[in-house]
C-alpha cells in the first residue's frame, strides 16, 4: 500500500476507531458530552485530518503523522502502575497543587484539602456527570466543532482529561501544576479534553508539563477550553519536553469577559512534531491578553505555532511575542492572525515573531496577519529571521570567551525575553536553567522527571 492510499483511507480508519469504541464512550460519559460527540462525526467526516492544503495548516501536514497503527483506549489504563513520585517535576522553591494525568486520563490531585472552598479539580468525565449544568453552558463554546478536523476528532473521541472550576472571587495563591505523561509499550493515539472555568474576580495560575516516558510513538490531540469571566486573572504556562517520536497537537481556546487579564506562555524545549493552536476571543470591553512562545528546535524537530487573536469589542489590548532558535535541519512555523472587528474601536494589538537560524539547513516560515475593520486602532506586526551576529561574536571572543560559550550566550540572550515574561518567579528560574541546558546539549526530554528508564533515553531524545 502506498502513501496516497494510506492517506486517502485515514478518515475512514479514524471513523472505524470511533465506531469500534462508540458504545463504551457513550456508556461512560454524560449526555452533554455524547450529544456533541454525535454532531462531531459528520463534522470530522467532512473535514478530516488537515494537510498543508488547508490554509491554517500550510506549514504542517498532519496526515502522515496519523498514518500508523496507533492504539486508542476509550478509558484509563487499569494496568498502569505509576506512583505519585513518578509525576514529580522539580521546580525548586515552588509550592504548588499537583494534578496528574496518564495518557490523557485524570489520575489524581495532591493537596486537595488545602484548596480554597468551592474550587473543583477533577476528571473531565466525572465533572461532566456531576456538574452537567456547567458543562452544558461551556462545552464546545470556545472550540466549536466546525473549527477544524482536529477539534472535531477530539470531540468525537473525547474520553477524559481534567476539569478546573474556580468560583467567583476565589484567589488560588499557589499555582496548579499539571503533569501530563505519555507512556506505554505500544504506539498510541491519545485524546484529551480539558475544561477550565474562572469565574468573575477569581485568580489562578496553571503550569502544564508535557512529558513522554517510553520509546513508543504517540499522537496526542489535546483541546483545552478556557473561560475567563469579568475581572478574573488567568495565567497558563505550558512546558513541552517530549521525545522525537511524539506528535503533540495542543489547542487552547480562550474566551474573555470584561476587564479580564489572560497570559499564555508556551515553551517548547524538545519534541518530535508540535502544533500549538492558541485562540483568544475578547468578547467584552477592556480585556487584556498576552500570548508568548519560545521554541528550541534541532535535528529533525518541527514546531508550528498558530495564534488567532479576535478583538470583538472596544478598548481591548493584546500582545504576542514568539521567538525561535532553529538548529541542524529542524524547521519551525509561526502564523499570527489578529482580527479587529467593526465594533472594536480603541483596540491596541501588537505582534512580533523573531527567529534565529543556526545552520543553512534550518528553516522557518512566518505569516503575520492583520485583518482590521475598525478605524480607531493601534496595531502592528512584524517577523524577523536572522543568524548570530558576527560582530557580537567577535566582541565576546575578544573578551576571552570560547566560540561555543559566546554562541550559547548569544542564543540565551535572544531567548531570554520570552522567559522573562513568566510571572511565577521559581518557575522562571527553572525555565532559565532548562533553556541554558538545552543550548548546551545537556537536556533531554527526561530531565527533571523521576520516572525515566534507559529505553526512553535512547528514543532519540538527545
Amino acid at each position: 500500500m502506498n502513501v496516497t492510499e494510506i492517506l486517502s483511507g485515514l478518515t475512514e480508519a479514524l471513523v472505524n476507531t470511533y465506531q469500534q469504541h462508540a458504545a463504551t464512550l457513550a456508556e461512560n460519559h454524560a449526555a452533554v458530552v455524547n450529544r456533541l460527540r454525535e454532531s462531531a462525526l459528520p463534522a470530522f467526516v467532512k473535514m478530516g485530518i488537515p494537510n498543508n492544503k488547508v490554509e491554517n495548516y500550510k506549514y504542517t501536514n498532519l496526515q502522515p503523522l496519523f498514518a500508523g497503527n496507533f492504539e486508542f483506549f476509550p478509558h484509563a489504563d487499569t494496568d498502569m502502575h505509576i506512583t505519585t513520585e513518578a509525576f514529580r517535576c522539580d521546580v525548586p522553591d515552588l509550592q504548588s497543587h499537583l494534578i496528574f494525568l496518564v495518557n490523557g486520563a485524570f489520575a489524581g490531585v495532591s493537596n486537595k484539602n488545602n484548596l480554597p472552598k468551592g474550587v473543583e479539580i477533577s476528571s473531565f468525565k466525572e465533572f461532566a456527570t456531576h456538574r452537567a449544568q456547567i458543562v452544558e453552558q461551556y462545552y464546545g463554546q470556545a472550540a466549536p466543532l466546525h473549527h477544524d478536523g482536529i477539534v472535531a476528532l477530539n470531540t468525537l473521541l473525547a474520553s477524559d482529561g481534567y476539569a478546573i472550576y474556580i468560583p467567583k472571587g476565589v484567589v488560588i495563591e499557589e499555582p496548579l501544576q499539571i503533569v501530563n505523561i505519555l507512556t506505554g509499550d505500544t504506539d498510541r493515539l491519545v485524546i484529551q479534553r480539558n475544561l477550565i472555568v474562572v469565574e468573575e474576580d477569581a485568580q489562578v495560575r496553571i503550569m502544564v508539563c508535557d512529558h513522554t516516558l517510553s520509546a513508543s510513538r504517540f499522537v496526542a490531540n489535546t483541546v483545552t477550553e478556557v473561560f475567563v469571566d469579568q475581572r478574573a486573572i488567568f495565567d497558563l504556562y505550558n512546558l513541552q519536553n517530549q521525545h522525537n517520536l511524539t506528535t503533540q497537537i495542543a489547542g487552547t481556546y480562550i474566551r474573555q469577559k470584561a476587564n479580564s487579564n489572560v497570559m499564555s506562555n508556551n515553551i517548547t524545549l524538545h519534541t518530535g512534531v508540535a502544533r500549538n493552536n492558541i485562540h483568544v476571543h475578547m468578547d467584552d470591553e477592556h480585556c487584556e491578553s498576552h500570548v508568548y512562545g519560545l521554541y528550541l528546535n534541532d535535528k529533525s524537530q518541527h514546531v508550528d505555532n498558530y495564534v488567532f487573536m479576535d478583538h470583538a469589542k472596544p478598548n481591548c489590548f493584546s500582545s504576542e511575542l514568539f521567538k525561535g532558535v532553529i538548529d541542524d535541519y529542524a524547521s519551525a512555523a509561526f502564523t499570527g492572525r489578529i482580527l479587529v472587528q467593526r465594533d472594536a474601536q480603541k483596540t491596541n494589538a501588537y505582534q512580533s515573531c523573531n527567529n534565529l537560524l543556526l545552520t543553512s539547513d534550518a528553516k522557518v516560515n512566518t505569516k503575520p496577519q492583520l485583518e482590521i475593520y475598525a478605524d480607531d486602532v493601534k496595531c502592528s506586526h512584524g517577523a524577523t529571521v536572522g543568524q548570530i551576529d558576527e560582530n557580537a561574536m567577535f566582541y565576546l571572543r575578544s573578551r576571552g570567551l570560547s566560540p561555543e560559550e559566546a554562541r550559547i550566550l548569544l542564543m540565551y540572550a535572544f531567548a531570554y525575553e520570552v522567559v522573562e515574561k513568566i510571572r511565577v518567579e521559581p518557575l522562571k528560574e527553572q525555565i532559565r536553567t532548562l533553556v541554558e541546558k538545552r543550548f548546551r546539549g545537556e537536556l533531554d526530554k527526561c530531565d527533571a522527571c523521576v520516572l525515566c528508564d534507559s529505553k526512553a533515553r535512547t528514543a532519540g531524545c538527545m
